[in-house]
């Protein structure tokens, strides 16, 4: 299937160019650039990620199929793989689709995965790429049907694929009503009513090729009044990992503060948006006027754009080539391939929503580059020269990091520069230490030289709660440094026992400063901070065990994916963003 989606997709991106220019022509343009990219991103996460939940759906329905068949095996097979047998085969699989979409809007825990698919208030052929990256988890129930009646796994996954297919012209707004079609088949005009929001509409026209399955079982109603779209509760984010979890976090925190076991339940399986009033009252969560729908569009800049859509370009071209060896390479490599084109779309989402500063993006784009050539060098992936990607981008990254520090340092006023200046040598600091451990002989440079970037690190997280404002979280951190250490010591060389235990010192004063400076203040930044130093401490942990103790499974990955994040989740919220009036003289762009 996925060699196929491949085959497909530059006939789906020349029909959304199409759309998109028969619109402006016709003054009707249905597209928003930062809406088309979220969607298009989304529809790019459900693949790659099925290279993993496809088993859940093409994987259990095999085993079904062999185990729970009332048909024999070759009877099977030579009835499904008939002319007529096919034609069956794409309406049982319609039908099913039909109950398995009804649940996505009728059951809380269905809407979580299906909602992705509604979240966007444009209607558009880039809203059918939109699509979930976890209805495998549990949609895999609504097709055992197929498998009793011994449908074959290869006629079911084409039949999945055809019925799937189907679906993506219907998302428009530029073909009208079509007559008799309608009443047969899904179209767009029935379709629109399906994602329309008014209560009219809410929850309608649930069939994926055929209608007919809604006129049967009451669920159709005919367009009528023009529709708005999206979801009562909107999303108002560009990120797709939110997009993919935003319900479930709900379900979580609804179900934890409900006092009843029965209002759990209902919270998980009853319909979409219920919430126990207590829970209602404490936690209200604002909802969309269908009236005064408005839209999401937050403001970027335009090198942020230009950044988001390089992102963007990079993770479809390194999905098309993903998905086309997909089946054939080893778990590790589809994880590391999984993690580095998640990291790209989310990137992709933060800058075209103004949450991440054009030059810090830029710099989370060499580390996902730095950290995935490494780590894919590590698994020996084929196809490009991994390592050397690796180490052309790693100086990169603390490299665009410090060019940042050093402009927000110059726009800074005589009260904030200390600060802007310990995070700048913090930085600087830390981009000499990975120079120095690319090179033969450099780790005791390299050591001494985060050493110094920590003491900066400490003394950046002393602003205004003074030093280790927490003693409890010293002390668990001081243990955890002991602990660390007393592992290492009979593995360090005699030379390298000092040097190490003034490092493990120093970084675990990090650790506690940041920890202490976020049970002090209590705000995202601070907790945010505190979370860049412990994946610090967790990337110096593995590094050590694997340079001295032994050997870690994919340990680059380990390694950079830790400490790059670190080092941006630092570099973004340690300090308090400028005041506009000194934010216009920086070149780049500096979001709240």
């Amino acid at each position: 299937m996925g060699r196929a989606i491949v085959l497909a997709t530059p006939v789906f991106l020349a029909l959304i160019a199409l759309e998109y220019a028969w619109g402006r022509r016709t003054g009707r343009n249905t597209y928003g650039l930062s809406d088309a990219v979220s969607s298009i991103a989304l529809g790019i996460m459900s693949q790659y990620t099925a290279a993993f939940t496809r088993l859940l759906r093409v994987g259990v329905y095999a085993a079904a199929a062999s185990s729970l068949s009332l048909v024999p095996a070759e009877a099977a097979a030579a009835f499904w793989t008939s002319p007529l047998g096919w034609v069956l085969a794409l309406v049982f699989y319609d039908f099913c689709y039909y109950w398995l979409h009804r649940a996505g809007h009728e059951s809380a825990i269905f809407w979580a995965a299906h909602v992705v698919h509604h979240q966007s208030r444009h209607y558009n052929l880039s809203t059918a790429l939109r699509q979930t990256s976890s209805g495998a988890l549990l949609g895999w129930v609504f097709y055992l049907p197929m498998a009793v009646a011994g449908v074959p796994s290869q006629v079911f996954a084409i039949v999945a694929l055809v019925d799937l297919l189907y679906q993506f012209w219907v998302h428009t707004e530029h073909v009208g009503k079509l007559g008799w079609f309608d009443r047969w088949f899904v179209s767009p005009s029935n379709h629109r009513v399906h994602h329309a929001i008014q209560d009219g509409y809410l929850d309608r026209n649930y069939g994926g090729v055929l209608v007919v399955w809604d006129r049967l079982f009451g669920t159709f109603v005919e367009e009528g009044e023009r529709c708005t779209y999206g979801t009562r509760k909107p999303l108002d984010s560009w990120d797709p990992v939110w997009a993919n979890v935003e319900v479930y976090a709900g379900i979580v925190r609804d179900a934890w503060h409900a006092r009843d076991w029965r209002d759990r339940a209902r919270v998980v399986f009853g319909r979409p948006g219920w919430r126990p009033a207590d829970v209602a009252a404490r936690f209200p969560v604002a909802t969309l006027d269908p009236a005064r729908p408005g839209r999401f569009d937050p403001e970027a800049t335009p090198t942020a754009r230009a950044l988001a859509i390089a992102c963007f370009v990079v993770a479809l071209g390194a999905t098309t080539a993903f998905l086309w060896e997909a089946d054939t390479l080893p778990v590790a490599v589809r994880a590391i391939g999984v993690v580095a084109l998640t990291a790209l779309l989310w990137l992709s989402g933060a800058l075209l929503q103004g949450r991440l500063p054009a030059m810090l993006g830029a710099a989370g784009l060499a580390a996902v580059g730095a950290t995935a050539g490494a780590a894919l060098a590590a698994a020996q992936a084929g196809g490009l020269d991994w390592a050397t990607l690796g180490r052309a981008c790693k100086p990169l990254v603390l490299g665009l990091a410090a060019a940042w520090a050093w402009r927000r340092w110059r726009a800074s006023d005589a009260a904030d520069a200390r600060a802007h200046a310990l995070l700048l040598a913090a930085l600087v600091a830390s981009l000499a230490g990975d120079v120095a451990l690319m090179v033969s002989g450099g780790f005791l440079p390299g050591l001494v030289a985060f050493l110094f970037a920590h003491v900066a690190y400490v003394m950046l997280f002393a602003r205004g709660v003074g030093a280790m404002p927490s003693r409890s979280a010293a002390f668990a951190v001081a243990v955890y440094g002991l602990a660390m250490l007393a592992v290492l010591w009979p593995h360090l060389p005699a030379g390298l026992r000092g040097p190490v235990a003034a490092y493990v010192a120093v970084i675990s004063a990090m650790g506690a400063q940041a920890i202490g400076r976020a049970l002090v203040q209590r705000d995202a930044a601070s907790v945010a901070t505190a979370a860049g130093a412990l994946l610090f401490v967790a990337s110096d942990t593995v590094l050590a065990l694997d340079r001295f103790v032994a050997p870690v499974p994919l340990a680059p990955f380990w390694i950079l994916s830790t400490y790059f994040t670190a080092q941006l989740l630092i570099a973004r919220h340690a300090l308090p963003d400028l005041p506009a009036r000194r934010a216009a003289s920086l070149p780049v762009h500096v979001a709240g």
